[in-house]
C-alpha cells in the first residue's frame, strides 16, 4: 500500500494497494542475501557508489553480543542498481557513437566494440537492482527476526520512482522471509505493507531528499566536488586516455570520454540480469580501478560530507527523526524537518521497534555526516589516492554503493542498565568515537544522542539563505 502525500497545506492522505513488480524474481548467480555482490571483487568493490552492495569487512564483529537483545532497529536505504541518469546515458552514447563512427579496427581486449550496442536505459531500477532490495528486505528479516517475527517496520520513501520500487521490492523480500519463517507461526496478513511516500518536488521539505537549502543547491558549494574531481582527473586519467587513443586509432578519446567509458563497466553489469562482468571491466587495471573509485569518493566527500560545509546540513533534518525514534520523543522542530508530518502519529508514529527508510546515495551521505559517522577521517587529497583503510573507513563504495544499508540498533544487555546504540554500515560496524564507543562499537543511547549537537542545533542552516 503507497500512502501519498498529495498536499503539503493539510497532507491529504490517499492510499493504494500496489504489490511490488517482479522482474526482480531471477536470482543474480554474482549476488547473494548474505553477501551482497561476490564476483571479481578486486575489482566490482572499487566502482564508488555505483558498485553494487557488499559486505564491507569489519574488525567489530557485527552479530548481537552475548547477553543483549536488539529492541530497536532502523535501516536507511539507498534504492538498487539503476541504468545512467537521463543526461549520462545521452553522454555514454555519444561516445559510443563517436567510437564507431572513427575506428575502423578492434582488437584484442577492444574487439567487443565493434558490435558492442548501447542500450542502457535511463533512471530506472535494473532487473538486478531490483533483486538486491528483495536480497536486502529479506536479510534485514533474518538480522532481526526476533522481532521481524512479531512486526513489521513502519516504511518511508522518498518520491522518485526507483526509490519506491525499491522500498516495494525490500517489503516482497521481508514478506517471503516471515513467511519462510515456521516459527512465526502465522500469515502475514499485513502485507502489502503501508509506504509512506514523501515527494520530491520543489518546496518540499523531505528529510529524505535535500532540496531546499538554497545556498546549498544554487550556491559556491555546489562546484567544491567538481573541482575536486577534476584536480584528481588530471592526475590519474591522462595515461589511460593515452592507452585507450593508442589501441582505438581515430577514436581521439577526450578525458570525459575516458571517464564514460571507465562508467560503462559498472553500468553494464548492473545491467545484466546476473551481474555478469561486463567486457568494459577488462579494459582498465585493478590500480585504475581503485584511482576510479578514488573519484567517485572525492564526489561524495566534497560533496555532501565534511569535506563540504553545507554538505553534513542537508542530513540534520533526517538525525532528528533519528534522535525522536531512538528516545520516543517528539521530534526536535527544526528548519530542516517537517512539522507537519513529524507532528502526526499516522505519518510519523513513535514507540516502534523496526523502521525502514529509503533515500539516495548523495542524501545518505549527508545523514551519516550529520550524525558525526567517520569523523575520524581527515580532509582528502585529490592530488594522491587515500584507500578507505586509511580514510577511518570511509569511500563511496564501503558507504553508498548501490543497495547500500545502514542499520542504527538499540540493545539491552544484562550488564548495562542503560540501552546501548550501535551502527552498522553494509555490515561493517562503526566504532562511534564521537561518543566513546567500547569495544564493540556501542555507546550508551544517552551519549550518542549528547554527541549529535550539531543535528540538534540544525546544523548550519542559518547559512541557507545568505
Amino acid at each position: 500500500m503507497l500512502i501519498g502525500l498529495t498536499a503539503f497545506a493539510g497532507f491529504a492522505v490517499s492510499g493504494a494497494f500496489a504489490r511490488p513488480s517482479n522482474r526482480g524474481s531471477t536470482l543474480a548467480t554474482c549476488d547473494n542475501v548474505a553477501h551482497g555482490y561476490q564476483c571479481d571483487n578486486a575489482v566490482s568493490h572499487f566502482w564508488g557508489q555505483y558498485s553494487p552492495y557488499f559486505s564491507v569487512a569489519s574488525e567489530i564483529a557485527d552479530k548481537v553480543p552475548q547477553q543483549c537483545e536488539i529492541t530497536f532497529v532502523q535501516i536507511l536505504s539507498r534504492h538498487g542498481a539503476r541504468d545512467p541518469t537521463a543526461s549520462k546515458t545521452a553522454s555514454y552514447n555519444a561516445t559510443i557513437q563517436k567510437i564507431h563512427a572513427n575506428v575502423k579496427n578492434f582488437t584484442g581486449a577492444y574487439a567487443f566494440l565493434a558490435d558492442y550496442e548501447y542500450t542502457l536505459g535511463a533512471d530506472q531500477l535494473t532487473t538486478f537492482g531490483q533483486q538486491e532490495l528483495v536480497n536486502s528486505g529479506t536479510k534485514y528479516y533474518n538480522r532481526y527476526e526476533q522481532l521481524a517475527r512479531h512486526l513489521t517496520p513502519f516504511l518511508r520513501s522518498s518520491g522518485e520512482a526507483r526509490v519506491v520500487e525499491s522500498a516495494q521490492n525490500f517489503t516482497q523480500g521481508f514478506h517471503a522471509a516471515k513467511l519462510a519463517d515456521k516459527s512465526s507461526g502465522k500469515l502475514d496478513s499485513a502485507y502489502p505493507y503501508p509506504i509512506l511516500v514523501i515527494p520530491e518536488e520543489d518546496g518540499v521539505n523531505n528529510t529524505l531528499n535535500h532540496g531546499l537549502c538554497t545556498d546549498f543547491e544554487n550556491g559556491p558549494d555546489g562546484d567544491i566536488a567538481a573541482d575536486a574531481q577534476a584536480t584528481w582527473t588530471s592526475v590519474f586519467i591522462p595515461p589511460i586516455q593515452a592507452r585507450l587513443n593508442a589501441a582505438l586509432p581515430g577514436a581521439n578519446l577526450s578525458v570525459t570520454d575516458t571517464v564514460s567509458i571507465m562508467d560503462l563497466c559498472p553500468f553494464n553489469t548492473v545491467a545484466s540480469p546476473s551481474g555478469t562482468i561486463s567486457a568494459f571491466c577488462a579494459l582498465f587495471t585493478e590500480a585504475e580501478w581503485h584511482q576510479y573509485g578514488y573519484y567517485e569518493t572525492l564526489n561524495k566527500y566534497y560533496g555532501y560530507s565534511y569535506g563540504n560545509a553545507l554538505g553534513p546540513t542537508q542530513g540534520v533534518g533526517f538525525a532528528n527523526e533519528l534522535i525522536a525514534r531512538m528516545t520516543n520523543e517528539p521530534v526536535h522542530e527544526g528548519a530542516s524537518t517537517n512539522s507537519t508530518l513529524d507532528s502526526i502519529n499516522v505519518t510519523f508514529p513513535l514507540g516502534r521497534h523496526m523502521y525502514a527508510d529509503f533515500s539516495h546515495d548523495n542524501d545518505m551521505t549527508a545523514i551519516f555526516s550529520a550524525l558525526g559517522l567517520y569523523n575520524g577521517t581527515d580532509p582528502l587529497s585529490n592530488t594522491t589516492i587515500v584507500e578507505a583503510a586509511q580514510a577511518n573507513g570511509y569511500s563511496a563504495s564501503w558507504t553508498v554503493p548501490f543497495a547500500a544499508r545502514a542499520y542504527f540498533e538499540k540493545m539491552q544487555c544484562h550488564a548495562h542498565r542503560e540501552e546501548l546504540v550501535r551502527v552498522v554500515v553494509n555490515d561493517r560496524v562503526l566504532p562511534l568515537t564521537q561518543c566513546n564507543g567500547d569495544s564493540l562499537g556501542r555507546c550508551t543511547l544517552s551519549a550518542f544522542v549528547d554527541s549529535l549537537d550539531f543535528a540538534k542545533t540544525d546544523g548550519h542552516w542559518d547559512q541557507c539563505f545568505v
